[in-house]
């Protein structure tokens, strides 16, 4: 596993649905995946913007329940639901797989939060969900492995085309293979009727050098924006597919489901 510090990732997201009506979409990306820890330790980047003004940053209160920096920041969240679940071993790094803050605009569909021990073995994995309704889950999976398949009952509401029944099965996959550092986050939403959605969030990790972040800047210039004109043009197609349509229930009483 790399020992570098901030990393982008270069990739591609995918979703497929496979009922009543067939929809399937791919679209290239990028992304961050921060070491959260080594971050919190040395305090500001000199070419990833962290919790300041610029085109392409990381903001902590974009996670968590919104403390920022001052209150020790999206880590100091983290590491208080982990205590709180009785998972006190996470003591090594925690990467963070996430869409950054554009232009000051911020939307995160999903991020995964990967804890590990002191010996580099994973503790736990954390999903934190958003919808377009400002509202936010946690999904918390503890004492994970790497290519492991990971289960957790759907209780949040994520999109109207979708009713909150079933369950979700996570898999995720970190390896270095060539000299390339690569990340693999996939989840497949099945029902009562049996397999209904299948995602995947992948890509291939660099250090966020200056000159990464030009790259990025230049190809994804409005990132986040896209992804919520995305989210709406295939809701519009789903729609118009006569796909059934369900209304957005109380958020769950609990903020994470374990």
């Amino acid at each position: 596993m790399s020992t570098a510090g901030a990393l982008i990732g270069w990739g591609v997201v995918r979703h497929a649905r496979l009922r009543p009506a067939r929809h399937a979409f791919a679209y290239p990306t990028a992304f961050l995946m921060l070491p959260m820890r080594r971050l919190q330790a040395e305090g500001q980047q000199a070419d990833l913007a962290v919790n300041r003004r610029a085109w392409w940053a990381f903001h902590d209160r974009d996670h968590g329940d919104g403390r920022g920096p001052e209150q020790g920041g999206a880590l100091a969240w983290l590491q208080g639901l982990l205590q709180s679940e009785g998972i006190t071993d996470a003591t090594g790094e925690v990467w963070l797989q996430t869409f950054p803050r554009i232009l000051g605009h911020a939307f995160k569909p999903v991020s995964f939060w990967y804890a590990h021990r002191s010996d580099g073995s994973l503790a736990a994995i954390v999903a934190e969900v958003n919808n377009t309704f400002g509202e936010r889950h946690c999904y918390l999976l503890p004492s994970p492995h790497y290519g492991q398949t990971l289960s957790a009952d759907k209780v949040f509401h994520v999109s109207p085309f979708c009713d909150v029944q079933g369950h979700y099965r996570f898999r995720f996959m970190r390896t270095i293979h060539g000299g390339q550092d690569r990340i693999v986050a996939r989840v497949e939403h099945a029902d009562a009727q049996g397999p209904l959605i299948d995602t995947s969030w992948s890509g291939q990790l660099e250090p966020a050098t200056a000159a990464a972040m030009r790259r990025v800047m230049w190809r994804f210039p409005l990132l986040t924006l896209g992804v919520v004109l995305r989210i709406h043009w295939h809701a519009l197609l789903l729609w118009a597919k006569k796909v059934p349509f369900w209304r957005k229930p109380a958020p769950p009483a609990q903020f994470v489901t374990r």
